[in-house]
């Protein structure tokens, strides 16, 4: 454990926040519609590290919402006239400025979320990523031609910008999840209207900032990045249910998401759900268990196990079981846990007291069910650990259908469970509501190739020999079932900010109808 002192959370306010824009002292606007406002009650948001107050922020009233949707709209209206490869060229300069601040935007997240610097700077640098393949793909929003069964006549299948998108953005990535939808959205044309958790006020208002200098540079209405701080059933709320707003992207709980698509269904909006995960590591007998233990201790306690691709289920063949489980074990007593400002710290604090109390519930049930805890779950005190967050990541044999696996704490409990063929692996794998991520360890090409084939993993992602958490931007990000089946990031996931149109152009002198109807002379 983390002994030897750390860079202390006032000494790192004092450093980084007049760079970012942000008051320790007075309070901060919470509201962004080209102009900064909010006349809501003041947020007062403490470091999770060690406690103290960071800062305060005025937020968002329903007032602030209506002037900010109302303020993206209008900016809409000309970004979406403006061609796609200038739009990149702004998302291009977000970026650049993003490489200038990432040392202390990093830093921040660690203040306001508890994650170590290595994975604060980590989050910053997939917003420039992101910004890098918006920037490209500003030039490649490709359509179709189509072959016309009429002569004289071509069809083609064009992209247009679909409008404001609004993103709800959960506290444990409180910058990557705005900036993978928010340059996508920009490349595409849209306007954004972000409402991020009331955990993790000071980080959104500090990119907003970042990207209203870059606007302002340009001659460009900063309103095409509006912000509005404040909490779900008043702000969000009227974000869900505004048909102003074509598309809502949410990011958070099943129990968040679920009550999110049925709002915006029931409008004929469209969304992008990114919820829960219950992610599970096959390690089959042929695996590097070496590689899979590294992968699973990142997996596990990575962000203090607060990411929706955490791993939290290790299926262990059998005859492998006891060895793998005691190094693991080892290597869990081995974790330095304290601030996460200070480097070599792997395990910082979880989110809030909250996060601690539903960790400790958890593994009350696990026991309850006949749960042996093999090591961990104890909440830490005492000067090295200020503030009442810091727990001891749990390590729990358990089996795949209590209801508490089923289950997803957001919290750094890891199940164990055994298995004797690769088709019970898969079914303990896929047998819960969840499906975002998966991901097995063998040097068996045919294991592997079953686990990815339509009978394998039901996740929307699947790995081998690699993790479940830390997915590339190329790709397409997102999961099935109760995940929500929403994609982000990479590969074709832009097609969702835009708007479809199929054109069928006549360019002959008759007018012959599709299918060979005849209709008149």
């Amino acid at each position: 454990m983390a002994t030897a002192s750390a860079p202390s959370v006032s000494a790192t306010v004092k450093a980084i926040f007049p760079k970012l824009g942000l008051s320790a002292k007075g309070a901060n606007a919470g509201a962004f519609w080209g102009e900064w406002g909010g006349a809501g009650a003041v947020l007062e948001k403490r470091s999770p590290i060690d406690g103290s107050l960071l800062g305060r922020v005025k937020q968002a009233t329903p007032a602030d919402y209506e002037r900010a949707v109302a303020a993206a709209q209008k900016a809409f209206l000309a970004w979406r006239d403006l061609p796609a490869p200038k739009r990149g060229e702004i998302v291009r300069q977000y970026g650049n400025a993003l490489r200038e601040l990432k040392p202390e935007l990093g830093r921040l997240v660690s203040l306001e979320a508890g994650k170590i610097l290595a994975e604060g700077e980590g989050e910053v640098q997939e917003m420039i990523d992101i910004c890098d393949y918006a920037v490209g793909l500003s030039r490649q929003l490709f359509g179709l031609t189509i072959a016309s069964e009429r002569p004289g006549h071509h069809m083609r299948e064009t992209w247009h910008p679909l409008g404001v998108v609004g993103i709800i953005s959960a506290f444990n990535f409180p910058v990557a999840v705005w900036c993978w939808n928010s340059a996508l959205a920009a490349a595409c044309g849209d306007a954004t209207l972000w409402k991020p958790s009331e955990k993790t006020p000071l980080t959104a208002i500090a990119c907003i900032k970042i990207a209203e200098k870059v606007c302002r540079a340009n001659g460009i209405d900063p309103a095409i990045f509006s912000l509005v701080i404040g909490d779900g059933p008043s702000i969000g709320e009227l974000l869900t249910n505004d048909r102003r707003v074509p598309l809502v992207s949410a990011t958070g709980s099943t129990r968040m998401g679920k009550r999110v698509g049925e709002v915006v269904a029931k409008r004929f909006g469209r969304t992008i759900l990114e919820l829960g995960g219950n992610n599970a590591i096959i390690v089959a007998p042929s695996a590097d268990l070496k590689l899979a233990k590294r992968a699973i201790l990142f997996g596990a306690v990575g962000t203090a196990g607060q990411r929706c691709t955490t791993t939290r289920r290790i299926i262990v063949h059998e005859s492998i079981k006891d060895e793998f489980v005691a190094a693991l074990v080892a290597a869990y007593q081995s974790l330095p846990i304290g601030s996460p400002l200070k480097p070599g710290t792997l395990v910082g604090p979880l989110i809030d007291a909250l996060a601690v109390q539903a960790m400790q519930t958890a593994i009350a049930e696990a026991k309850k069910a006949g749960g042996k805890v093999l090591c961990g779950g104890e909440r830490l005190a005492g000067k090295e650990f200020p503030g009442g967050t810091y727990v001891t990541p749990c390590l729990i044999e358990a089996r795949n259908e209590w209801p508490v696996v089923q289950h997803e704490t957001f919290a750094p409990i890891l199940y164990v469970m055994s298995y004797r063929t690769l088709a019970e692996a898969i079914a303990l794998q896929n047998g819960v509501p969840q499906g975002l991520s998966s991901a097995i360890f063998t040097t068996d090409l045919r294991e592997a190739e079953e686990f990815l084939s339509a009978r394998g993993s039901d996740c929307g992602i699947a790995n081998v020999n690699i993790g479940t958490s830390g997915a590339e931007i190329g790709g397409a990000f997102g999961g099935e079932k109760e995940t929500g089946g929403g994609r982000e990031s990479g590969s074709d996931s832009w097609k969702a900010y835009m708007r479809r149109q199929t054109v069928t152009v006549n360019y002959s002198n008759a007018l012959p109808l599709a299918q060979g109807i005849k209709f008149g002379d």
